[in-house]
């Protein structure tokens, strides 16, 4: 779940993970919806279908690990996020692909410019 939605009574004991579920209580203020206790998820809170499962700058995300994967990508509706297991060296080469095509880079650092 999201951060938005905390389990009830997490705040109050150390041994109650964040992670949310549902509250069951009989007399629970948050299971009955009451204005004060903290929000549930609800159908009302999805995002609209263009934009679920998409980076928050717009972009659909494509996992890439060699050079050569950006030939494939679509600039104006993909970015590319570099794979975590990418050494320097060929990170290095990925980001001067990816200037070269155009294409936005999602996890790149200073050090790779």
């Amino acid at each position: 779940m999201s951060d938005d939605f905390k389990r009830q009574g997490s705040h109050k004991r150390k041994k109650v993970p964040s992670s949310w579920r549902r509250p069951r209580g009989i007399h629970s203020p948050q299971r009955k919806g009451e204005k004060h206790a903290a929000p549930a998820p609800k159908p009302g809170y999805r995002s609209p279908v263009d934009e679920r499962g998409k980076h928050p700058s717009g972009y659909d995300e494509v996992l890439i690990h060699t050079p050569t994967e950006l030939e494939e990508m679509d600039p104006e509706t993909e970015a590319a996020r570099v794979g975590s297991s990418v050494g320097g060296r060929k990170r290095e080469s990925i980001s001067e692909k990816a200037e070269e095509l155009d294409i936005k880079l999602l996890n790149v650092t200073e050090d790779d410019n």
